[in-house]
């Protein structure tokens, strides 16, 4: 069962980067609604989280490099990024909390 999970962890990556480019898709067509519509939604949340997707596209493609041997850098570093998407996903919530509570009153 070892060499499955290591297996696993060598291609998580790949399996990653394939289900970023569908969601990459997905927010393309979000932030392409027609001016019509885009009234209707806060997109404000939604572009922090893109935001943290583009950050996340970065860790992997450095973490894929880093498999393959064709960079070098410390893996501690994907820990900045993790905070970063952390902090981006906590702000869009409570963004979108002050939206809602305002569009209640």
């Amino acid at each position: 069962m070892t060499e499955f999970w290591a297996a696993l962890g060598l291609v998580a990556p790949y399996y990653n980067l394939l289900l970023v480019v569908i969601l990459f898709y997905l927010f393309l067509k979000l932030f392409a609604t027609p001016a019509k519509n885009r009234k209707k939604v806060f997109q404000k949340p939604w572009t922090l989280i893109f935001v943290a997707l583009i950050i996340f596209i970065v860790e992997e493609l450095l973490t894929v490099l880093r498999t393959a041997g064709l960079l070098n850098i410390p893996a501690h570093i994907n820990g900045f990024f993790e905070l970063g998407i952390i902090i981006l996903f906590i702000y869009a919530l409570l963004l979108q909390k002050d939206w809602i509570k305002k569009k209640k009153l």
